[in-house]
């Protein structure tokens, strides 16, 4: 006896183009990542997730966070966060600050040491940034349109 199912709806089942186009984005943002890596790496001493924590913790109230806060802006797990602020807080970038009722309630303090580094290296990622751009002949507003989608992609 055949089946009387319907084939699949193109909806629900990417096509091999649309398969394509957010492997070529992904494979774009890593070419990305790698070279604002690169230029923070060797002008800083600092890996790029690095980076992106301590900018994340600069960009929070009064450069303070908890590692949960930071863990849901760099997308790690919270013990990746705990685990990646230990040797930026032996450096001297990054003081823990401890809620003396519950230890779960300490937050991440960027020192003025970490705020001169993060000022130093957004310096390198913007110039990078611009480089970017400019070989790319492309602007912000290209770039923020495309984060627009790959963001509602992300949420699907």
């Amino acid at each position: 006896m055949a089946s009387t199912n319907p084939p699949p709806s193109p909806t629900h089942s990417p096509t091999h183009s649309g398969t394509d186009a957010v492997m070529a984005a992904l494979d774009a943002a890593a070419a990305i990542e790698r070279r604002l890596a690169g230029g923070i790496t060797l002008i800083k001493g600092i890996s790029f997730a690095e980076y992106r924590l301590l900018d994340a913790l600069a960009r929070s109230p009064q450069s303070r966070a908890s590692r949960v806060a930071l863990a849901e802006q760099v997308h790690l797990s919270a013990s990746g966060v705990t685990r990646a602020l230990k040797p930026l807080e032996k450096l001297g970038f990054v003081t823990t600050e401890r809620n003396e009722r519950d230890a779960r309630q300490a937050l991440a303090v960027l020192t003025a040491h970490g705020r001169e580094l993060i000022a130093d290296a957004r310096g390198v990622v913007d110039d990078t940034v611009s480089a970017l751009y400019d070989e790319a002949g492309s602007d912000e507003a290209d770039c923020l349109a495309a984060a627009a989608t790959l963001r509602s992609l992300s949420r699907a």
